[in-house]
């Protein structure tokens, strides 16, 4: 099994520094008909520290600029992949037509310059510019003390190195503005390792988030990855808000709010399990990070289950991944009594960019029309 997964990682490093080999070698005829810059050598070296510079950042957490660098690297390693190649190709058409290399190397770098800026100040601006989605449900059950319910959701902020203060400010501000009754966070509420957000006071500004029925979140695969769980635990405490790890609470004697681990946790409870003691009449809202069981939620009579973690693919085309993915990897979809909701998430991972997806928040406006419960 060691090996499998030895020959599988050098296998992969192969590939990724092959290609990251052509990405440099395109950028070095390129810019050796642009800007004249002779050495291959240097080139070939910050090349290669920028490629891997995401995982020298998770060595050297002391200098977080390798972590940006390495987020942006992804973003421009994707769509290099997509666009060189195409480029390329046009570039050798041309140059059978005899028309002056230099020509044709300065256009097509000019060309693809312009491709990139778009690109990224496309998907800045859909990364922190966050829009509101608003669904409404109805739920043939009684509400107890609720007749309507208004839920604010928001998901995968990553909060980190690079969704940072602002970008907490922002989430608060915009919660607040919908005057919600609940506030839920399904999971990658922070970027793997606690110690940014703690450092940075992020939670005390988190602090601010209102509602009269609290603020409740369940942990994601990236709390578990940054392996300081604890931590973590202790800040969302400290500020106010319940991490529900395989919880069931019933919240104003109205309905019940249940929080899964995240399936990154191979000891977490079923669906089965984690409600078996729960009245069926009354309306379950569930948050599970990863909408993996949205089969397990259906037949356990849960009524809305919120999931986060496909980011809708983050950058276009992966969205295309997603949908093959899951069920549901972005949206709404009504199954039996079952109503699912996946948002595509209020931050991002790696790269702060959104390229066919936007960052969201879920307003969720509920209607419990059922009979009293006598």
């Amino acid at each position: 099994m060691k090996i499998k997964i030895v020959l599988l990682i050098t296998t992969f490093l192969f590939i990724y520094s092959a290609l990251s080999f052509y990405i440099g070698w395109n950028i070095w005829v390129w810019q050796h008909h642009i800007l004249g810059f002779q050495s291959k050598w240097i080139l070939g070296l910050c090349l290669g520290i920028i490629s891997y510079s995401y995982v020298i950042g998770h060595f050297l957490k002391k200098w977080p600029f390798f972590k940006i660098i390495g987020a942006y690297w992804f973003a421009f390693f994707q769509y290099s992949i997509l666009i060189f190649p195409f480029i390329d190709a046009i570039d050798w058409i041309l140059l059978s037509e005899s028309i002056s290399t230099h020509s044709i190397m300065v256009w097509s770098g000019m060309i693809v310059l312009f491709l990139f800026a778009a690109l990224f100040i496309y998907g800045t601006y859909n990364a922190y510019s966050p829009v509101v989605r608003t669904y409404t449900i109805s739920i043939p059950k009684f509400g107890g003390r609720h007749s309507e319910l208004r839920i604010a959701m928001a998901s995968d902020m990553h909060f980190g190195t690079l969704s940072g203060l602002s970008h907490v400010h922002r989430l608060v501000k915009k919660v607040n503005e919908l005057h919600p009754d609940i506030i839920l966070l399904p999971g990658d509420i922070i970027d793997d390792d606690p110690e940014p957000f703690i450092r940075k006071k992020m939670g005390n500004i988190m602090k601010d988030l209102s509602a009269p029925l609290g603020v409740y979140g369940v942990l994601g695969n990236h709390e578990y990855y940054g392996g300081g769980i604890p931590n973590f635990l202790k800040e969302m405490e400290r500020n106010g808000i319940t991490i529900l790890q395989d919880q069931i609470l019933e919240i104003d004697k109205s309905f019940y709010l249940a929080g899964r681990k995240d399936k990154t946790d191979r000891n977490r409870l079923s669906i089965k399990d984690l409600l078996q003691n729960s009245d069926q009449n009354i309306p379950i809202i569930m948050m599970d990070h990863q909408p993996t069981d949205i089969k397990h939620a259906e037949e356990n009579y849960v009524d809305i289950l919120l999931s986060g973690h496909t980011h809708r693919g983050q950058l276009a085309p992966n969205h295309l991944f997603t949908k093959k993915l899951f069920e549901l990897d972005w949206g709404y979809m009504q199954k039996s009594q079952l109503h699912t909701i996946v948002s595509s998430g209020f931050g991002f991972w790696g790269p702060p960019l959104r390229i066919g997806s936007r960052s969201e928040i879920v307003s969720i406006h509920i209607s419990f029309n059922g009979p009293e419960i006598k």
